[in-house]
């Protein structure tokens, strides 16, 4: 029988999350052979002070389809607008639905605490849609069959890198980012109208300057890589096996677990 393709769904609040905080790992999985997807929950209705709704909505659509199509990625479209990212039963079926349909190995979510509700709710959404993968007496919308196979969740670094009470955070594993990173550059580049807004009011380029510098510090903290993103992998019961670390596994030396962390977890 032929060995099932790794898949990752790298999930978000809003476009760009994604190019921000986890495209450089999404990248490393893709070239070490996985299958991987975008989705990002809210559509961008309010990422502008220029456009009116409907037109920005399409922008902010037609960027995230280009910032996948480079990636290689499949692209799932957003569901509700910016700021009704809610945990309520209609939007989690919903998520369910995507979550079921892909069958992850690897979930890449937002970190569960971050500086907007909409990062936070997202998160929540996304872990609990995977929760309930198996469950049949939770439907999701549209229908989707359940499936029992081990995901692994993985929680990206805040946006800032601290929470929201300002607090830094610090991962436990580190991916390295480096060869990738113009890649990512170029994906985060696709989201104009985000760029344009962004570098009009702090400057140029201060929009993929300041992903470069999230991914810099990354770096530093590693100890070991120039560039790169952090994660959290969240516990294991609902998702897995305990020893179930498919990030490690895949990337081997591209992926350095923090000693001082694990051994903090007691």
């Amino acid at each position: 029988m032929r060995k099932k393709k790794t898949t990752v769904l790298a999930g978000a609040a809003h476009p760009d999350d994604i190019e921000f905080m986890m495209a450089g790992t999404l990248l490393r999985l893709r070239d070490f052979g996985a299958e991987i997807h975008c989705f990002v929950i809210g559509n961008g209705s309010c990422g502008t002070v220029e456009h009116p709704k409907e037109e920005i909505v399409r922008l902010r659509r037609k960027e995230a389809e280009r910032s996948a199509r480079l990636a290689g990625a499949v692209f799932h479209p957003p569901l509700v607008d910016d700021l009704e990212i809610f945990f309520e039963p209609g939007l989690l079926r919903r998520v369910a639905a995507v979550v079921r349909e892909v069958r992850p190995d690897l979930l890449l979510v937002p970190s569960p605490d971050d500086y907007m509700e909409d990062h936070q709710n997202a998160c929540r959404l996304l872990v609990t849609g995977a929760f309930a993968r198996g469950m049949p007496n939770f439907r999701t919308d549209p229908d989707r069959a359940t499936w029992n196979g081990p995901t692994a969740v993985y929680h990206a670094m805040p946006h800032g890198l601290r929470d929201a009470l300002r607090r830094k955070v610090r991962p436990g594993q580190y991916v390295d980012i480096g060869d990738v990173l113009a890649e990512k550059r170029a994906m985060l580049a696709e989201h104009r109208t985000q760029k344009e807004w962004l570098d009009r009011s702090q400057g140029i380029d201060a929009y993929l300057n300041l992903m470069e510098s999230f991914s810099l510090e990354m770096g530093r903290m590693s100890g070991r890589f120039e560039f790169a993103e952090g994660w959290r992998r969240r516990a294991h019961w609902g998702y897995g096996p305990g020893d179930y670390d498919p990030l490690s596994a895949l990337l081997g030396p591209l992926c350095l677990t923090d000693p001082e962390y694990e051994r903090e977890l007691g």
